[in-house]
C-alpha cells in the first residue's frame, strides 16, 4: 500500500513566513545599530587617558564599535 504526504503549501502560509523572517531580520539589524551607536557614544564620552587604558586611541571608536557589534571586518 502506498501513501502518499501532501507536503505543498498555501501561498498564504509560505508568505507568512517570508514576512514574519524579514521583520525579525529588520528588528535585528535595528537592534544592532542601537547597540553600536551607543557603543560609539559611550567610547567618545570616554577621556584620551582612560581610552589609553583600555588600550585604544580614539580614531579606533567607530572600528572596535562596528566590530563588538557585527563582528570582525574581513
Amino acid at each position: 500500500m502506498a501513501t502518499s504526504i501532501d507536503t505543498r503549501r498555501s501561498a498564504a502560509a509560505v508568505l507568512g513566513e517570508d514576512l514574519s523572517a524579514a521583520v525579525y531580520a529588520a528588528m535585528q539589524r535595528i537592534a544592532n545599530y542601537r547597540t553600536y551607536r551607543r557603543t560609539v557614544n559611550e567610547l567618545s564620552q570616554l577621556s584620551t587617558h582612560d581610552l589609553a587604558d583600555l588600550g585604544l586611541h580614539r580614531s579606533e571608536i567607530l572600528r572596535v564599535a562596528h566590530e563588538t557589534v557585527y563582528g570582525h571586518r574581513s
